[in-house]
């Protein structure tokens, strides 16, 4: 279904408050042509009975690793441990589970768990304590901000790293999760799962991503769509393949060659810094628990000059950029790169923020793309190891107040590819029936739902993508109440392009 008319549907309002009365609104060659009352059908055109539903454009997650979101469902859940202890036992019974394997399957088949947080354990994971538990069998636990694996020995001689005596961390930590997918039949079920993913996001209004994965992502999006039918998508791109989609000759929006224009090149990525809970992330004061680090600011993951020479190259050749920033001093070194360069994009995470510079930002082609349900994982660590700047954690509302553009996302498997949810907490700064954390600093269900959007409004020119919603998002009185309409909202219908492709 290409054309489609949906009749009696109420539109969201996302700027200003507006007019909410029931429109047709009809969508034709992907592109909505006519907003209005009473519209005519024209012969051949499909028509979705709205009634009286609520209507918006389509969701977009602005930040997903979609094979590493998609292959979380059949990994071993370690966001339950609060200890090494508690982890290993998880180990334990996940091995103790699986089906046998003989000797030689055993040791190219590792056991894969994701989500441990390991920053407020009382001591640290080694692989000595998982060799204890699995000596033959390669054990790989990926991190709940993915920022760090902890191996045990068999499964740092199958990905090639080399031994050390703790976690392996950052860019040899991402080269040697690449290489995971290259194991064994690892390819073919990443590809399985990420269909069953684009699915289920399409089942929360989710139209389109921005697929940050480490894999050239460009090369499996076609097969991808064959296999799911419309989605919008921008795959990135990251230093180590710069030179190959330079080569290509494309620029950021050009479309992907068989994705039939539903996927199209994104931006080149940038990791210019670590993590809170791996305690990396790079800050212009030590962390409180600094004494006990080798690198008590954490770590930039690149110099300056090498910085500023991949942005500048990427602008050269009609990329933007999304750099990863969370500690303060990576943010205010992303805000330096961007203004010497003149190059635009997007400062990813953006955790914590400067004290200053935030006038400097407002002035630069560059969006804040933010996770806010990484809230609910981070709150605790950051009163740890962040104590004296928890007002500029978080700080969309400060983001807000200078006019810098905010779009939302997830950083998925980081956490949940759910825009609901993000927007939620976003709205809240609480888990559900939790004490909201700094409320001075959160957004209203509008501009939560603006920034999920893409920027995107149902109006003539616009390209036909929306979705029906069972309830009003933007009922509600205080915070709480508005994020928990959010949190349990259903989604009647998505439509992506003038195809209804979940109802």
């Amino acid at each position: 279904m290409n054309d489609l008319l949906v009749r009696d549907v109420r539109p969201v309002p996302l700027g200003r408050a507006g007019e909410t009365s029931p429109v047709d609104i009809l969508i034709r060659d992907r592109t909505v042509v006519a907003v209005g009352v009473g519209l005519a059908r024209p012969s051949g055109v499909a028509e979705l009975a709205g009634e009286g539903r609520w209507a918006m454009p389509g969701l977009w997650d602005q930040h997903v690793h979609m094979v590493q979101w998609a292959l979380v469902r059949s990994r071993l859940d370690l966001s339950s441990a609060q200890s090494v202890e508690e982890a290993l036992e998880i180990v334990r019974r996940g091995l103790t589970g699986a089906p046998g394997l003989s000797r030689a399957d055993a040791s190219q088949t590792p056991l894969v768990g994701f989500g441990h947080r390991s920053a407020s354990w009382l001591r640290r994971a080694t692989p000595a304590d998982l060799d204890e538990v699995s000596p033959d069998r390669p054990v790989v636990l990926v991190s709940g901000d993915a920022h760090h694996g902890w191996l045990n020995t068999a499964a740092m001689r199958l990905l090639d790293v080399p031994w050390r005596d703790g976690l392996v961390v950052e860019n040899e930590w991402f080269d040697a999760y690449d290489r995971l997918g290259d194991l064994p039949g690892a390819a073919s079920q990443a590809e399985a799962a990420a269909v069953d993913a684009v699915r289920e996001a399409r089942q929360r209004g989710v139209v389109g991503v921005v697929d940050l994965e480490f894999s050239p992502s460009w090369d499996r999006w076609p097969s991808r769509l064959a296999a799911t039918g419309p989605f919008r998508v921008r795959t990135g791109v990251y230093a180590g393949r710069l030179p190959d989609v330079i080569a290509r000759g494309w620029r950021t929006g050009d479309p992907l060659p068989g994705t039939d224009h539903w996927a199209t090149m994104g931006p080149l990525k940038i990791i210019s810094d670590g993590s809170l809970n791996t305690r990396t992330a790079w800050c212009c004061e030590p962390y409180a628990d600094g004494a006990t680090l080798a690198q008590p600011l954490g770590r930039a993951n690149f110099g300056e000059a090498e910085l500023t020479d991949l942005v500048a190259t990427a602008h050269q050749h009609g990329l933007e950029t999304a750099l990863h920033a969370i500690g303060d001093r990576a943010v205010a070194q992303a805000l330096a790169v961007f203004a010497r360069t003149g190059a635009s994009g997007s400062i990813e995470h953006a955790q914590l923020l400067p004290a200053g510079g935030l006038a400097q930002w407002a002035a630069l082609p560059v969006r804040a793309s933010v996770q806010p349900a990484h809230l609910l994982d981070d709150r605790g660590v950051t009163e740890q190891c962040w104590p004296d700047r928890t007002a500029r954690a978080f700080a969309l509302g400060s983001l807000r107040e200078h006019g810098i553009p905010i779009v939302l996302g997830s950083d998925a498997p980081v956490a949940p590819l759910d825009p609901w949810l993000a927007m939620a907490v976003a709205v809240c700064r609480a888990p559900e029936g939790g004490e909201p954390w700094h409320p001075e600093l959160s957004l209203t269900p509008r501009e939560a739902l603006a920034a999920s959007v893409d920027g995107r409004t149902l109006a003539v020119g616009q390209p036909g993508d929306l979705v029906l919603l069972d309830a009003d998002p933007l009922a509600g009185g205080d915070p709480a109440v508005q994020a928990k309409v959010l949190r349990t909202m259903t989604v009647s219908a998505t439509v992506v392009g003038g195809h209804l492709v979940a109802e």
